[in-house]
């Protein structure tokens, strides 16, 4: 339990140390993606509500395509 909520800790600080090293090495790159991130953000989010959209989308159909097979009792096997 403890490993789910230590991924996105995790992925700060390897992000962070990311970035600090960037500043390092080459401070105006670091500071415009800095500022730029933001509006990559902002961009990116109707790209990911088409991902949901389709995503959701697909599941649906496998539970109305699989459906007759359920009401017969077949059951999918454990991965």
């Amino acid at each position: 339990m403890s490993g789910i909520v230590c991924e996105p800790v995790m992925n700060t600080l390897i992000l962070l140390l990311a970035w600090l090293v960037l500043l390092v090495l080459c401070w105006p790159l670091a500071l415009l993606a800095l500022v730029l991130w933001p509006l990559v953000w902002l961009v990116s989010l109707p790209f990911r509500l088409i991902g949901i959209t389709f995503s959701a989308m697909f599941a649906f159909l496998s539970a109305l395509l699989t459906l007759p097979a359920r009401l017969l009792g077949w059951r999918p096997h454990a991965a």
